[in-house]
């Protein structure tokens, strides 16, 4: 996976998408970004064309590799949503280097060693991130080529400002093949370590093609990328990215007034939305009453949306507008989407009596099989895995969408991939069904499945009883004991905090809704948590091993009987 070059047959290069928008049309805004308040409190905005910014990443391409940075370097990335990130990102495609992104969220300790592992060539950071690797140089020593991103101060090498004020001249795209790696993305290691997912030119241009088919999406739309990664989709997609007024790393927290004022103030046609940004900016609009008459159509994904949340978010939109839920993950990204009309008309009942959530049909192109839950590895692939329909077992998809491996992971590669006459097909690592009509339910990650003496117990299809308590925010299944003889505990975090009395009066209905439906009928023991540990890059999927612990430490301190 580390070849320089790779396959040379069937070259592409993803950066080839600006530079065709930047002719057909020049004048159109490609970025727009918020840079301040004027006296009225009104918002002042930079951006640039598809031209500015093709020519902005032709000047920095040349840049790069004057100074080293060329075909097959790996070079850190540590930019925030800007004009600078969208330039810089483009060309480093353009002279096909490979840029390495991790979010700074996952911690700093864990962010470096991502870092280190990925043994980078060169690095691009704002001054807050090369003051970080002055003080912890160990973790840099392969970096033989330093670039800073606004102000240089005591650490030396380049500006990028320095590449910015050349005169422009055309910087042909490096002929990179199909199979060349054109990035390394880091999984948020929710579910274990983090991992450099190895991201080749045709993926990216096979996911462009994706989106764009699956959603109808159209040159010349506006969109609010609220997850700085899909921002990069947009001018590849002819559409305006409009980056909004939030720290993209806190989704949960944004302040949905400004969501709201961006999508007026540009009219906004394409939104992404993470399910916990959906519950806020939802809340919001239904107590005001707002409607984005814009908006055409919403894209969630990075965790299970209520149909609540659904419902409450679809409220705000008009006419056709819907708000379509994605599945895939860092190493398949999409696999499959549902629309909100069907949710509320259909699914959202079902994940409602705990069927799992319904994340639509594959994409063109995508194969999705069920097979055999197993946590050891599986060399090659056979029809004999899969299980028949309504029956739940371990999700494997194949397609171009689909990484190949991970950066120098030989072991993960084996526990995931599962090679097939030259391709292979990536195990995502959540369990699942399909229905008679080809739709996939999710039903939560493998490794959270709750191993008793009985069976496993799946945590989405039993959290969504509980969830349907008004009380309840969310909750999350975790088992306590050795798998195969585990207790399941199911840990609630309510909407707002209870008195003693009230909680336990909770606890007592929260047990007749389990007793009332079969898929949580052995779970006897309710825990309330007053705020879930969740994922930095979504705020939305739980760390259940971390409550897992929570949870045996919390047991062991009580009496016989739930406290």
């Amino acid at each position: 996976m580390d070849s320089k070059h790779g396959d040379q047959t069937g070259g592409v290069n993803v950066s080839v998408h600006l530079t065709e928008m930047a002719e057909k049309h020049p004048w159109r805004r490609a970025v727009v970004m918020p840079a301040g308040r004027d006296r009225a409190n009104r918002v002042l905005y930079v951006h640039y064309t598809f031209r500015q910014l093709d020519r902005a990443a032709d000047r920095i391409a040349h840049g790069l590799s004057d100074v080293g940075i060329g075909r097959g370097t790996r070079t850190i990335v540590m930019v925030g949503p800007s004009l600078d990130f969208f330039a810089l990102t483009f060309a480093m495609f353009k002279v096909g280097a490979v840029p390495v992104m991790v979010d700074p969220g996952m911690g700093v300790g864990r962010m470096l060693s991502c870092l280190q592992e990925s043994r980078p060539e060169g690095f691009v950071g704002i001054p807050k991130a090369h003051v970080l690797r002055s003080l912890r140089p160990r973790y840099f020593r392969s970096v033989n080529t330093w670039i800073t991103v606004g102000r240089r101060w005591f650490w030396g090498g380049y500006t990028l400002t320095e590449f910015q004020h050349r005169p422009w001249k055309p910087y042909p795209a490096a002929p990179t093949a199909r199979n060349e790696t054109a990035a390394i993305l880091f999984t948020t290691g929710s579910t274990g370590p983090a991992k450099g997912v190895v991201y080749t030119h045709g993926m990216f241009d096979a996911q462009v093609r994706a989106i764009g088919d699956r959603f109808g999406i159209e040159p010349g739309e506006i969109d609010l990328p609220t997850f700085p990664l899909f921002a990069l989709f947009a001018p590849a997609l002819g559409m305006t990215a409009v980056i909004p007024d939030m720290d993209p790393t806190r989704p949960a927290r944004v302040d949905p007034a400004k969501i709201v004022e961006a999508v007026e103030n540009h009219g906004v046609t394409n939104m992404f939305a993470s399910p916990a940004l959906l519950h806020r900016v939802g809340a919001d609009g239904k107590q005001r009453k707002i409607k984005l008459a814009s908006v055409r159509r919403v894209i969630s994904a990075g965790a299970p949306t209520l149909p609540a949340n659904v419902a409450q978010f679809a409220a705000m939109l008009t006419g056709d507008a819907q708000i379509h839920s994605g599945y895939g993950a860092t190493e398949a990204m999409p696999v499959s989407s549902i629309g909100s009309r069907e949710i509320l008309s259909e699914t959202g009942k079902m994940s409602e009596q705990g069927r799992g959530t319904c994340v639509g049909t594959p994409l063109s192109g995508m194969e999705v099989r069920i097979i055999e839950i197993s946590d050891d590895p599986i060399p090659e692939w056979s029809e004999a895995l899969c299980l028949p329909d309504g029956k739940i077992g371990e999700i494997a998809v194949k397609g171009a969408v689909v990484s190949r491996g991970y950066f120098e992971r030989p072991r993960d590669d084996a526990l995931s991939k599962i090679r097939d006459k030259g391709s292979s097909w990536h195990r995502m690592g959540d369990v699942g069904w399909r229905d008679e009509k080809g739709r996939i339910w999710f039903c939560g990650r493998k490794g959270h499945r709750v191993q008793t003496e009985t069976g496993p117990l799946f945590t989405i299809p039993c959290e969504a009883i509980f969830n349907r308590h008004p009380d309840v925010l969310r909750s999350a299944l975790v088992g306590v004991g050795r798998p195969g003889s585990q207790t399941p505990v199911i840990c609630i975090e309510p909407e707002k905090k209870l008195a003693s009395k009230r909680r336990a009066a909770l606890r007592a209905e929260l047990l007749d809704l389990a007793r009332g439906a079969s898929v949580t009928a052995r779970i006897e023991t309710v825990l309330f948590h007053p705020a879930f540990p969740v994922d930095i890059r979504h705020n939305s999927k739980i760390f259940r091993e971390k409550l897992a612990v929570w949870a045996e430490k919390k047991i062991r301190r009580m009496p016989k009987k739930n406290a």
